[in-house]
């Protein structure tokens, strides 16, 4: 044992790839192989399980739900910041500005609707942007039925991104303007501001469910930065998924080093990194 970290064989390492791939989709690399060793120790350590093997049998025999939730959390990596990729939020503020323009048919309660998803959420940073930015630009949206869905894998980090409490290090490199709106709690913390989290809702999510939860269709989903940890057929289907779930014309807005590949049969790229959902186009298409 070296530093606290427990030796991982070829073996045991091909059986926690064979795991992860098979509970979250995600393809880990001989380069991981490092990450696995460091994470993992800790929660072997903490159960003094000698090996890999006898943690791994331990997961398959007589593992609670919990203890596979853990193993995924450990696994899983989760970097991101207060408007990542600034052109996906510049867009989607014009995107909804045409929106608001056409005056959407009232939803059930008599209020206009608006949806938007992020998918592999993190630690909140996406979904707070995209609230924060469309807010600002439209205080009416908060007159609307206007509610974004936050999902992500990690239980650990949802939990964290519930609370809307961040470091102050965390408005380094934002201009004035969008530093202004989160309250300053005196202790090198910030909390979002309550506008925004009233309209964020966190719920765990495996995206290789086979059958997902939500009902209705989404405006706009953001999904970046998540398949880049799957495999090719994992996302092309993934991609092919999100495309059902968006309205016609809706928008998909991925990660700066993805592509939708297989899965783009769908959609048309309109910017970078932007894709537009090709269902209007087919239905005029078809008319």
């Amino acid at each position: 044992m070296i530093d606290g970290e427990i030796p991982l064989s070829d073996r045991e390492f091909s059986r926690v790839k064979a795991r992860v791939y098979a509970e979250a989709g995600i393809s880990l690399s001989a380069a991981k192989r490092t990450l696995v060793v460091s994470r993992l120790s800790k929660l072997l350590r903490r159960r003094r399980m000698p090996s890999f093997d006898a943690y791994l049998d331990f997961l398959e025999a007589g593992g609670t739900a919990q203890d596979a939730q853990e193993f995924i959390n450990a696994l899983t990596t989760n970097l991101t910041r207060f408007y990542r990729e600034d052109h996906h939020f510049e867009h989607l503020v014009g995107y909804v500005g045409e929106i608001i323009a056409r005056r959407p048919k009232p939803g059930p309660d008599g209020r206009p609707r608006l949806r938007i998803w992020s998918a592999g959420c993190s630690t909140g940073q996406e979904p707070y942007s995209a609230a924060l930015a469309l807010l600002g630009a439209y205080p009416e949206l908060q007159r609307w039925d206007f509610r974004i869905l936050a999902t992500d894998i990690d239980t650990n980090v949802i939990a964290r991104a519930a609370t809307g409490i961040y470091p102050e290090s965390e408005l380094s490199g934002l201009s004035a303007e969008r530093a202004r709106p989160f309250e300053r709690m005196g202790d090198g913390h910030i909390r979002v501001p309550e506008a925004a989290l009233a309209i964020v809702a966190f719920k765990p999510l495996n995206l290789m469910t086979p059958i997902w939860p939500m009902k209705g269709s989404f405006d706009a989903v953001f999904c970046r930065n998540v398949a880049i940890y799957f495999d090719k057929p994992t996302q092309a289907t993934l991609f092919a998924r999100l495309g059902k779930v968006l309205v016609p014309g809706g928008y998909l807005y991925i990660g700066h080093s993805e592509n939708l590949g297989a899965g783009g049969e769908g959609f048309r790229l309109v910017g970078k990194t932007i894709y537009q959902s090709r269902a209007m186009q087919k239905a005029r298409d078809a008319a």
